[in-house]
Formats: structure tokens, C-alpha cells, sequence
């Protein structure tokens, strides 16, 4: 039985745009190790784990003869992380681990799925759409999502415009505002587990957003999205859905 390993650093739409390239590279047993908040989100595999937590950022630093031990039992380890470090590279050469490192970011004017489904194929591997698929059980739909928030504010569209969105919205269904767990804003919800999260928004008729990951996360549940673009490139990193409208905020001031 082969045994894998895919270390996939990463925010959460990292993630999620190179679902389709990770799961193709799927063996007979498969671990990921990912950044904590994805792990509910790697559900495909037999095993999943924060890379915290499986003591990756110890190698090399601290003792970390149990990560070693840990390690070697896999026979092949695809790894986005510790790709631009030389020196992890190294050490783990000098192990003896079965590591490829793959490049973490994707080149300019293609789209971030495009470019880790060509490193799965480069690998050998067929993966199984252009689309990230996150599965959920049938709902209906019958309310709308808004949510204002990105990991960096030069990405947010101006509050004002999601307010005017949720007014217009709020005339013909429910309005629910979501948080992340460092935003404040009344009245709006929060869902720690991010596949608890997307069952959540599998039940939504639209879902309104920045260039965030949970943009990322409606559109992987085949959620309608209307996204906001300001300082990012939308030829790459575009949610992709069945149904997905870009607003480019790129001239507008906040």
C-alpha cells in the first residue's frame, strides 16, 4: 500500500483552489497537513492534521526526532511547504525523505487552480475538474450571505456598498452578515468549522463577498457569488463556481 503525504500550507483560499490538484494526488492511505482552520476541509483524506501540530515547524530547529520517525513512514511526501528554503530542502535531502516540493504561489495571469492541477499532472496524476468541489449534503437555499471582511483591509470593498447590496437583498429574502473570528460586527455570525461553515452557506441563494476565503468556500459548495476585487488579480485568484460574478473595485477609493 502506498502511503502520502501532502503538506499544503496556506490561508484558506490556498486551500481551496488547489483541492482538485490535491485530492488527485490521492494513494491507497493519504495524510494532509495543512494550517489548522483548513483540516475540516480535508475530507478526502484518510488522515488530516495541522502542520503545527504534527511538528513540522520544529524540524531542523528543535529536536524533532519523533517528526522524522513520523516522516519515514510514508513512501512519498508532496510538499508546498518549506519550497523557498533552502535549508529545510536540504535537510530533508540529507534524511533521506521522499519529498518533492512544489512551488506555494502561482504564476501571474493563470488562474491559481490551473496552476496546481498542472503540478498534479506533472506528477502524473488526472485531476478531476477546474472546479474545487466541497461536498455538503442537499438543502434548499433561501436566504442570502454577506460577507465584508478579507485578511487584509486594501481588499475590502467599502461597508457602504455591502449595506446598500444587503438592503436591495433583504427585500425579497432573509440577510445573514458572517464574521471571522477577529472581526466585530453586531448582529453577525460566526462558524469556527469551516466545513460546518460551508454546509452553512450550501443553504444560501447568493452569497456576496471580498476576495477572501470564504468567497473561496460559498463558491466550493456551488453557492452563487458576487465577489469584489480591489488590489488582487481576478485572472488568478476568482472563486470558481457554478455560478460567480466579479465586481473589480480596482479604481474605486475606500
Amino acid at each position: 500500500m502506498i502511503r502520502t503525504l501532502l503538506i499544503r500550507p496556506g490561508a484558506i483560499g490556498d486551500f481551496i483552489v488547489s483541492l482538485p490538484a490535491i485530492e488527485a494526488l490521492r494513494t491507497a492511505y493519504t495524510e494532509v497537513w495543512c494550517a489548522e482552520p483548513n483540516v475540516p476541509l480535508a475530507r478526502f483524506a484518510d488522515k488530516a492534521q495541522s502542520i503545527i501540530s504534527a511538528g513540522m515547524d520544529r524540524l531542523g530547529i528543535l529536536p524533532a526526532d519523533d517528526v522524522v520517525e513520523r516522516l519515514r513512514r510514508f513512501d512519498s511526501i508532496v510538499s508546498w511547504y518549506g519550497a523557498n528554503r533552502p535549508d529545510f530542502r536540504e535537510l530533508v535531502d540529507a534524511l533521506g525523505l521522499p519529498f518533492r516540493f512544489l512551488p506555494a504561489l502561482p504564476a501571474a495571469g493563470i488562474h491559481a487552480v490551473d496552476y496546481y492541477n498542472r503540478q498534479a499532472r506533472e506528477l502524473g496524476a488526472v485531476p478531476p475538474s477546474r472546479f474545487p468541489e466541497i461536498r455538503c449534503a442537499e438543502a434548499p437555499r433561501s436566504f442570502a450571505a454577506i460577507h465584508p471582511f478579507a485578511s487584509s483591509v486594501a481588499k475590502r470593498a467599502p461597508m457602504p456598498v455591502f449595506e446598500r447590496v444587503a438592503e436591495r437583498l433583504s427585500r425579497t429574502m432573509p440577510v445573514h452578515w458572517l464574521r471571522g473570528p477577529e472581526e466585530e460586527l453586531d448582529g453577525a455570525l460566526r462558524v469556527a468549522d469551516l466545513y460546518e461553515l460551508a454546509t452553512w452557506l450550501r443553504r444560501a441563494r447568493i452569497f456576496v463577498g471580498n476576495d477572501s476565503g470564504i468567497s473561496h468556500l460559498a463558491a466550493a459548495v456551488g453557492t452563487p457569488v458576487v465577489v469584489f476585487f480591489r488590489v488582487t488579480d481576478p485572472r488568478v485568484w476568482v472563486p470558481r463556481g457554478a455560478s460567480v460574478n466579479v465586481i473589480d473595485f480596482s479604481t474605486e477609493s475606500a
